[in-house]
């Protein structure tokens, strides 16, 4: 169920539940969604985590897995990257009492709709693990830049589009408040940071020229 992309950093994927052929449609995005799990800074991260059904047999490895990380490493902090990817936030609070949630302070009450928070942040604020949050410009969504890993983690404002490539999410998505040529401006400043993997709930983690893959969809 783990890949891992690197060392103390995995992904692992599921389909959603909430998944419709709907969403594939207008360059939507695909019945299967990716997770992500990081020791950063000895901080055990989990990145919107999808957990499997409960009773199933991918549940009991995936908690089992999870159970001795959390002996290993301590609770686990979870990163919410926007409010509908809070997941099973709820789920990793419940098995385990001294984990925290974060969620960005603009979204803190649509992500506590879903799973109790425990902590929020704004942009800039210091995050576990040394992760830093930038602004997605769209539906109070954040990017994680993790600098141990030199990843960037995005949730919906960036999509699979093939392998080794990525792609703005639908203009559709931006509220009509934004232009798809108002994201790629807001995100240009990402160009800057000493990226080696783009990490994509929607899509493949990219490894193989991360940067210019990020480049190609801003340009």
């Amino acid at each position: 169920m783990f890949t891992e992309v690197r060392k103390h950093l995995w992904r692992w994927e599921l389909p959603h539940p909430d998944w419709g052929p709907e969403e594939a449609e207008d360059d939507g995005w695909e019945e299967t969604v990716a997770s992500y799990a990081a020791l950063a800074d000895d901080r055990l991260l989990l990145i919107d985590p999808l957990a499997p059904p409960l009773g199933s047999a991918e549940a009991e490895r995936f908690w089992r897995a999870l159970d001795d990380d959390v002996g290993h490493h301590g609770p686990p902090a979870v990163l919410v990257t926007i409010f509908w990817h809070a997941r099973s936030a709820r789920e990793v609070l419940e098995r385990y009492p001294a984990a925290t949630v974060w969620a960005y302070d603009e979204a803190a009450d649509l992500v506590r709709e879903r799973t109790p928070v425990t902590d929020t942040f704004g942009l800039g604020d210091p995050l576990p693990g040394g992760v830093v949050a930038h602004d997605a410009t769209r539906a109070r969504e954040v990017l994680f830049w993790l600098p141990s890993h030199k990843a960037l983690v995005a949730g919906d404002v960036l999509l699979g589009a093939g392998a080794g490539a990525a792609r703005i999410c639908p203009e559709s998505w931006l509220g009509g408040a934004r232009t798809t040529d108002d994201v790629r401006r807001a995100l240009q400043p990402l160009l800057e940071l000493p990226l080696e993997l783009l990490l994509l709930t929607h899509g493949d983690a990219i490894a193989d020229d991360a940067r210019g893959a990020l480049e190609r969809a801003l340009a």
